[in-house]
């Protein structure tokens, strides 16, 4: 395989990035650029395909531990860590609050705003979205990955930021690895005892949602709020 540059300038991923903007390049290209050198006799152009194929998308790319990349010949720990890097920026781009105020009315809202964001990952994480008085976004504050329970959600921590913020009210977020969306009686429990640590406060718990793959419920849609 020739190398990168031995090919026409057109054909070269970073010279047409620059020539022509990054949306015209291919998700191999795009990687390539990420991986930069090449292994053996692949040049890097035909190591990003070679990514590709093995795990037929960037979700999966995304989702792939460390251990399983390394399986495919010619990555690295260097080129892993670009790849995973690259990866993650891309996810905080997508959820990087606007100039504007960001503001939630429905559960969907709340699910389309964090999808990206708790999509795919192996653990539980518990998260606030502290809003003002017309719903709109203060703050967004991871509270805690891991095992949920009432020792790890507990209100100090649910509601410290809150309370630092002046924040209204407050919307609690956490996703369900298993891809099954249906609360459990133990989500059931800390939603109400948050829900009244916020009476108590003044901060009112808006809703819990809980997200999965690709779905969502709402508790106090369900009744339990």
């Amino acid at each position: 395989m020739n190398k990168i540059k031995e090919m026409p300038e057109s054909e070269r991923p970073r010279e047409r990035l620059l020539n022509f903007g990054a949306s015209t390049l291919s998700e191999a290209q795009l990687l390539a650029i990420i991986i930069r050198t090449g292994s053996g006799n692949k040049n890097a152009l035909s190591l990003a395909m070679e990514l590709l194929n093995k795990f037929g998308s960037l979700k999966a790319i995304d989702r792939a531990s460390i251990n399983e990349l390394k399986s495919l010949k010619g990555l690295g720990k260097a080129k892993i860590a670009q790849i995973k890097a690259s990866l993650e920026l891309g996810k905080r781009l997508f959820s990087e609050k606007s100039d504007y105020h960001i503001g939630f009315n429905k559960s969907i809202e709340v699910f389309q705003y964090l999808q990206s964001k708790l999509k795919g990952l192996k653990q539980e994480k518990f998260i606030s979205l502290i809003l003002d008085v017309k719903n709109r976004l203060i703050k967004e504050q991871e509270v805690t990955t891991g095992i949920l329970n009432e020792s790890l959600i507990h209100p100090r921590e649910a509601f410290r930021e809150a309370i630092k913020e002046a924040g209204a009210s407050v919307i609690f977020v956490h996703n369900h690895p298993s891809g099954d969306p249906e609360p459990s009686q133990k989500d059931i429990e800390i939603t109400e005892r948050l829900a009244k640590t916020g009476e108590i406060i003044g901060i009112k718990v808006l809703d819990h949602i809980i997200i999965a793959e690709n779905s969502f419920i709402s508790i106090k849609d369900r009744g339990y709020l």
